[in-house]
């Protein structure tokens, strides 16, 4: 399977994946952890989810059109949704407040990405 549907796969499992953890904070968390921990839950869903589906956008553009600034800033992409997200998500899991200190950078990498993004589009053009 060629590096592009790789990417690809990847971020529809993602996006599956977003899915499942949200249910799980929807019934197993809501009464194990507080209504904040809950809503920083929810907050990393929806950052998870939002990334997910802007990566397989992001892979299906590259599968027809395969340019560098598009990968690189799919990539800035996918590591700041695993670093914002996961970092959110071990937060609550694991109740261990200076995890948050690295929510930032994976923020970050997200705004890298897409400034990346908007910087080739404005080049190409």
């Amino acid at each position: 399977m060629p590096d592009i549907q790789r990417f690809t796969a990847l971020a529809a499992l993602l996006a599956g994946l977003s899915v499942a953890l949200g249910a799980f904070g929807s019934h197993a968390l809501e009464t194990m952890v507080t209504p904040e921990r809950l809503q920083t839950w929810g907050t990393a869903v929806h950052y998870h989810m939002i990334h997910s589906i802007a990566l397989l956008w992001l892979g299906l553009y590259l599968h027809h059109y395969p340019r560098r600034g598009v990968m690189v800033s799919a990539g800035l992409i996918l590591a700041g949704t695993l670093v914002f997200s996961g970092s959110l998500y071990a937060l609550v899991l694991l109740n261990i407040p200076v995890l948050g200190a690295i929510t930032p950078i994976g923020g970050l990498l997200l705004i890298s990405g897409w400034f990346t993004l908007a910087w080739y589009l404005i080049r190409k053009h």
